[in-house]
């Protein structure tokens, strides 16, 4: 009985190190919880192990939310961190959001978090409003480019300044999407503009006409301000636009004039054909002549004398001709 009661007694001091040993590394986060009044049980803090949470950064943010007064339990914090989340750049956009009071609760930060967005870069936007440039220098354009009524070509920059609208930005178009809305805008507003002069005078138009639009509606940013950088006169589009319509209505009248020109020309051989074609027709005529005389001799409708008489009134009339005609070689 001793040695049964000496061997168990070995054990349990076994299992008793065992269990301090696992314990002792959990203490002290589980302490360290309890003193920030954001409790989190050492059976959590198990599971957490067993899960293969950090339980680390699950403990500090938790930890952080709880002295920030944002109630937020360690299941949510382990679900979002096992879904992928970042749950570190969640809770510090929380508490960045709580102290510029704006309106942001776990829920939608998680799910801005997993759609890939960075929360955290999201509020800071919506506390310190960001520039963008239209266009984006980046895509290969310094300028965007648009004529007005009067046909001269004007170059303009302009400078957005935006902030993150939270509840859209899940969903919400990106920043391609106001560059594009904008430098839009900015052309339709210099085209309806009578004179280049008038954009030129009052810049500051287009900006109202633009911003007027709502162009911020359905992506995630909310338009603050469109501030006009710069604007540069460029070509007179109008007078290059009327020289090249000049030169192809010139082009098109010369092949006109052409096409009529073939037309006459082939008009004019088919007509040579035809009297080419006639004189044919008469020599063949002529040669019908002899044949008729000859079977006229043959039949006796025809005699010596009527023949010799017909070639004396031919050359009556030959002499006739010569004489009222005397330039007449024939």
């Amino acid at each position: 009985m001793e040695i049964v009661l000496i061997i168990g007694g070995i054990v349990a001091v076994l299992v008793l190190l065992v269990l301090v040993a696992v314990i002792g590394q959990f203490i002290n986060l589980y302490i360290q919880a309890l003193l920030s009044n954001a409790k989190v049980g050492l059976l959590e803090i198990v599971g957490m192990r067993l899960r293969k949470v950090d339980i680390r950064m699950v403990v500090y943010s938790r930890i952080r939310a709880v002295k920030a007064g944002i109630p937020i339990s360690t299941a949510e914090l382990e679900t979002h961190y096992l879904a992928g989340g970042r749950i570190h750049n969640v809770v510090s956009a929380l508490i960045a959001a709580a102290r510029a009071k704006i309106p942001l609760d776990f829920d939608t930060a998680c799910s801005i978090d997993l759609a890939g967005r960075d929360i955290l870069d999201a509020v800071q936007t919506s506390v310190n409003p960001k520039v963008i440039d239209v266009p984006n220098p980046v895509l290969g354009r310094a300028t965007i480019d648009a004529v007005a009524k009067d046909g001269i070509q004007l170059k303009a920059r302009a400078r957005v300044t935006v902030r993150t609208n939270l509840p859209r930005l899940v969903g919400g178009a990106t920043e391609e999407t106001i560059i594009a809305r904008v430098g839009e805008g900015i052309v339709s507003s210099i085209g309806s503009s009578d004179t280049h002069k008038v954009v030129l005078e009052n810049p500051d138009n287009i900006s109202k006409a633009v911003i007027n639009r709502g162009l911020d509606a359905g992506t995630a940013f909310e338009i603050l301000s469109i501030d006009i950088a710069d604007v540069d006169v460029g070509e007179n589009i109008g007078a290059k636009l009327q020289a090249d319509q000049a030169e192809a209505d010139k082009r098109r009248f010369q092949a006109e004039a052409e096409k009529r020109r073939a037309l006459a020309v082939a008009l004019e051989q088919e007509n040579r054909a035809d009297i080419e074609k006639n004189r044919a027709l008469v020599v063949l005529a002529e040669a019908e002549v002899p044949k008729a005389m000859a079977e006229a001799f043959r039949k006796g409708h025809l005699g010596i004398m009527d023949y010799y008489r017909m070639k004396n009134v031919m050359a009556d009339t030959d002499m006739r001709n010569s004489i009222a005609d005397p330039e007449d070689t024939n």
